[in-house]
């Protein structure tokens, strides 16, 4: 997500993803992830240097792409539940493209739809 954009009222230049329900059951671990990236990726460099983001996503990309097993299929069955959700709420066209793409974007693999 590279718009440089305040999605949810934050400060100006950050990107943010709006806030996700913790009664959706999504992973916290995932959503902080997700949260990071956005604001790292998306963020004006006012708010972030953008070698410094890039190393730091490219990092936690590393990360998510060591998850295996129960924990990837967990990964894949929350971000169809959030993208389900942003969906159905309505969410703006790049957080929903965000979403659907996140897995594959970061070498992990498309989600189940």
């Amino acid at each position: 997500m590279s718009e440089h954009e305040d999605l949810d009222g934050g400060a100006e230049g950050a990107a943010v993803l709006p806030l996700i329900p913790e009664e959706l059951g999504v992973h916290p671990l995932l959503l902080a992830v997700m949260h990071s990236i956005v604001f790292l990726d998306g963020s004006t460099e006012d708010c972030v240097k953008e070698d410094a983001a890039e190393e730091a996503v490219n990092y936690l990309a590393t990360y998510l792409q060591r998850l295996k097993g129960a924990d990837l299929l967990r990964m894949r069955e929350d971000m169809d539940c959030l993208i389900s959700y942003a969906r159905t709420e309505k969410w703006p066209n790049e957080v929903i493209e965000f979403l659907t793409d996140f897995l594959e974007d970061f070498g992990i693999g498309g989600t189940e739809e």
